[in-house]
């Protein structure tokens, strides 16, 4: 990583850290970034990896130049009933009605409004109010999660995963996700992170995917995830 600078927030972070410590001992540079709205004070003909929260390294992207890979959050929707083991709908905010709740709801575009379980409209209605009314939303059926799994994923194959709440059996949960990167049909990109959840009546299942810029490492080594982090980022 000679000639290779990674960006992250200057506030100080544990699992952002981690990354950064692999980073340096690989011999890249880390910039600690503050006003991630304004150009940083770097080299750019060096090559750029971007590694922070949404709006942090979204923002800092544009200024230094840089595209970020991530998977559409919608495509968890066109996955088939076997991989998610419940009914998920995209849909729009003026689409909603009460006969759909109580329903988890998330924004597509990342921090619109809280992700939750709505236990009706009403409260729905409430945290929307004042957001675009066409803004698409991804409403989930209620599923018991008694165990979460986090994977980093590069070129279809799983760098690391960790249980990172609850207690359950990895080897299982790598067989199924080992199976979903096998035969899945829609559009992932070259990295990103998917969550799997786990309980006794379902068995696994996705959650949702995330990017590889911006998931924290959730027990993951960040020695055997640094590729997918560095892949997230095209110069």
């Amino acid at each position: 990583m000679t000639d290779e600078i990674l960006l992250i927030p200057d506030k100080i972070d544990i699992e952002r850290d981690s990354v950064a410590e692999i980073w340096k001992n690989n011999g890249g540079e880390i910039k600690r970034i503050g006003k991630f709205w304004e150009q940083p004070d770097i080299d750019l003909t060096k090559r750029i990896t971007i590694y922070g929260i949404d709006t942090f390294s979204l923002v800092l992207a544009q200024i230094v130049g840089v595209k970020l890979v991530e998977p559409k959050d919608e495509m968890i929707g066109q996955l088939d009933f076997d991989w998610i083991k419940r009914k998920i709908d995209i849909l729009r905010i003026y689409d909603v009605n009460e006969s759909l709740f109580p329903a988890f709801i998330k924004p597509v575009k990342p921090k619109t409004f809280k992700s939750k379980v709505y236990d009706d409209f009403t409260s729905f209605l409430k945290e929307v109010n004042g957001i675009d009314q066409a803004e698409k939303i991804i409403k989930s059926s209620i599923i018991s999660i008694e165990s979460e799994v986090r994977a980093f994923i590069l070129n279809e194959e799983i760098l690391d995963m960790a249980i990172y709440e609850g207690n359950s059996d990895l080897i299982s949960a790598r067989k199924f996700l080992n199976d979903f990167l096998k035969i899945y049909s829609i559009d992932l990109p070259k990295t990103y992170v998917v969550d799997l959840g786990y309980n006794k009546v379902d068995g696994w299942f996705i959650i949702e995917f995330n990017s590889s810029w911006g998931a924290g490492l959730n027990l993951c080594d960040p020695s055997k995830i640094i590729d997918a982090i560095r892949e997230a980022t095209i110069n």
